[in-house]
């Protein structure tokens, strides 16, 4: 697992110890950013269930402005910190150890649009990404900016079929065992 591309490029970056997180494969998240493309720069992002933090970091070394990432455990926190230190991007990176729900249930409270992209990547098969998808749906304006994106990698056993009521589906790529859904407001 390393950063594929940008100031950090070639940087190995470390696991969560344990099986508790599930990494981005390299040539998937090559991919997404392909697909991203120059929108990169400058954005400010939100990388739910963060895990090793690897997404955040690809996208600030591929010159995002801020990353927020997000995960509940312990863990993952010290692995976030120690990647984003390795990669010397720590600087730009906000670091939150906290439930994704209620961070989010906290947002929406602020009524503040802060991000251009949110990230979300659950722990597989608990249904966590419909949860999470339903609740940045049901206020998106507090959460993304006009142009704004929500990223969800599932496999794709997990699919299923959502009514939202904002966030529209615009594109979507599997890639093996692993799908990425694109919504936009």
């Amino acid at each position: 697992m390393r950063v594929i591309s940008g100031s950090a490029r070639g940087t190995k970056l470390k696991m969560v110890p344990g099986d508790s997180t599930r990494p981005i494969m390299d040539r998937v998240k090559e991919n997404l950013f392909n697909i991203i493309g120059n929108r990169v720069y400058d954005s400010v992002w939100l990388d739910l269930f963060a895990g090793t933090g690897q997404v955040g970091i690809e996208a600030l070394s591929r010159g995002a402005e801020r990353v927020t990432f997000i995960d509940n455990t312990r863990p993952a926190i010290r692995t976030i910190h120690q990647n984003l230190k390795a990669t010397r991007l720590e600087e730009n990176g906000v670091v939150i150890q906290r439930d994704a729900f209620t961070y989010l249930k906290q947002q929406l409270d602020k009524n503040d649009p802060a991000f251009d992209v949110i990230y979300v990547a659950p722990p597989q098969y608990k249904g966590l990404w419909v949860d999470a998808l339903k609740l940045i749906d049901s206020l998106p304006q507090a959460l993304l900016r006009p142009d704004g994106q929500v990223i969800v990698q599932i496999d794709p056993k997990e699919v299923q079929e959502l009514a939202l009521n904002h966030l529209k589906l615009v594109d979507e790529r599997r890639y093996g065992r692993t799908l990425l859904y694109f919504f936009a407001l």
